[in-house]
C-alpha cells in the first residue's frame, strides 16, 4: 500500500516527472532539475511513512512553485497580446519594438492557444488572432532585418578604419610596425565620424568585439587594436568642446586635461611629470581631479544615459585619472 501511495503522490502533484531506470538507482525530473535517488534509499522511502510524508509536502510544494511562476507568465503574454489586439497600426508597430524580446517560443505557443480557444465559440475572434500573428510576426522579421543590416554596416565601418593596420599584413601585430598606421586610424574615425557613421551601432559591434577578443586570450594585439578604436574615438568627442578659457583667463587644470585627452596613452606617463606639482608642472594632483570630475559630469548631462557613447566617454576619463593616481603612487613610494 506504501508503495501505491508513493506513485499515485507523484501522479496526482506533478505530471512532469518521469522516472527513469538507471544503474544503481532511479531519476526523478522536474524542468531541468534532476534527483537521484539510490534503491537501497527508494526502498526504505517506500516503506517509512514519515519518509513518504516529506517527499509527498515536497513534491506538492515544488508544483506549487512552478505552477505559480506558470501562471504569472500566462497573465503577462495575455497582458501582452490585449495590449497588442487593442492597439492601432502605429501604437501596434512601437509595442513589438519596444518588448522585441518577450517575442519568443512561449508567446507564439500562447497566442496559437488563444486563438485555438476561440475557433468554436467566434471563428471571427479566432481570424483577428491570426491575422495579429502575422502582422507581429513581419514586424519583428523587419527589425531583424534591420538590426543584421546595421550590424553588417558597422563591421564595414569597423574595417575600413583597421585598414592601416591590417592592410598587407599577414599576422596582426600590435603595436603596429608602421609608425603611420596610427595616424591613418586616427585619421578615418574623425572623417567617419564627421560623417555619423560612428553611430551606437558601430559601438556596440566594437565593444562586443573586443569583449570577445578578451575572453578568447589567445588574440592580445586584436583586443588592443581595438581598445585603440574606442580610445580614439573617445578622445574626437571630447576634444570637441574646450573648457580651457573663461574670458581672457586660461584655467591650467582645464587645459592640462585637454592636452592629455589628446594624446595618444603611451604619452601619458610623461605627461603627468611634466605638468604636474608632483613633477616639474605648476597642476596640482587635486586640481587635476577636479576638472576630470566636472568633465564626467558635463558628459553624463550631454549623453544619453546608458548609451555606448556615454559608457566610453566616462571609462576614458577615468582611465587618464587612474593613470594619474598610479603614478603619484609610484613617486610618493
Amino acid at each position: 500500500m506504501a508503495a501505491i501511495s508513493s506513485v499515485q503522490c507523484l501522479s496526482s502533484c506533478d505530471s512532469h516527472y518521469h522516472q527513469r531506470s538507471q544503474q544503481g538507482g532511479s531519476r526523478w525530473r522536474l524542468g531541468t532539475s534532476r534527483v537521484l535517488v539510490s534503491s537501497s534509499l527508494w526502498k526504505i522511502s517506500l516503506l517509512s511513512g514519515v519518509d513518504l510524508k516529506r517527499r509527498r509536502h515536497l513534491i506538492c510544494a515544488v508544483k506549487g512553485g512552478a505552477e505559480e511562476g506558470a501562471f504569472k507568465k500566462t497573465v503577462e503574454l495575455d497582458r501582452m497580446i490585449d495590449a497588442l489586439k487593442d492597439a492601432n497600426p502605429r501604437e501596434l508597430e512601437k509595442l513589438v519594438v519596444e518588448n522585441i524580446l518577450a517575442f519568443d517560443e512561449v508567446f507564439w505557443i500562447r497566442l496559437a492557444t488563444r486563438s485555438d480557444t476561440c475557433k468554436s465559440d467566434d471563428d471571427k475572434a479566432s481570424k483577428d488572432y491570426e491575422e495579429l500573428a502575422a502582422t507581429v510576426m513581419t514586424i519583428v522579421d523587419c527589425v531583424v532585418n534591420k538590426t543584421r543590416e546595421k550590424i553588417e554596416t558597422a563591421t564595414d565601418v569597423l574595417k575600413g578604419i583597421l585598414r592601416p593596420v591590417v592592410e598587407g599584413v599577414e599576422e596582426i601585430s600590435w603595436p603596429p610596425r608602421d609608425p603611420q598606421a596610427i595616424n591613418q586610424m586616427e585619421k578615418e574615425i574623425i572623417q567617419r565620424e564627421k560623417e555619423g557613421q560612428l553611430d551606437e551601432g558601430f559601438l556596440s559591434e566594437v565593444s562586443a568585439q573586443l569583449r570577445q577578443a578578451k575572453e578568447d586570450k589567445d588574440k592580445p594585439g586584436l583586443a588592443a587594436m581595438l581598445q585603440k578604436v574606442l580610445q580614439l574615438y573617445a578622445a574626437t568627442i571630447l576634444s570637441k568642446r574646450s573648457y580651457a578659457k573663461k574670458g581672457n583667463d586660461v584655467l591650467k587644470a582645464e587645459q592640462f586635461l585637454e592636452t592629455l585627452i589628446k594624446a595618444p596613452e603611451e604619452q601619458w606617463n610623461k605627461l603627468f611629470l611634466e605638468g604636474l606639482t608632483i613633477g616639474k608642472g605648476d597642476v596640482t594632483p587635486d586640481e587635476l581631479s577636479a576638472v576630470i570630475k566636472k568633465r564626467v559630469e558635463r558628459t553624463l548631462i550631454r549623453t544619453e544615459g546608458g548609451s555606448y557613447q556615454q559608457r566610453i566617454l566616462i571609462e576614458y576619463l577615468k582611465g587618464i585619472e587612474s593613470r594619474a593616481n598610479d603614478i603619484m603612487k609610484s613617486l610618493q613610494g
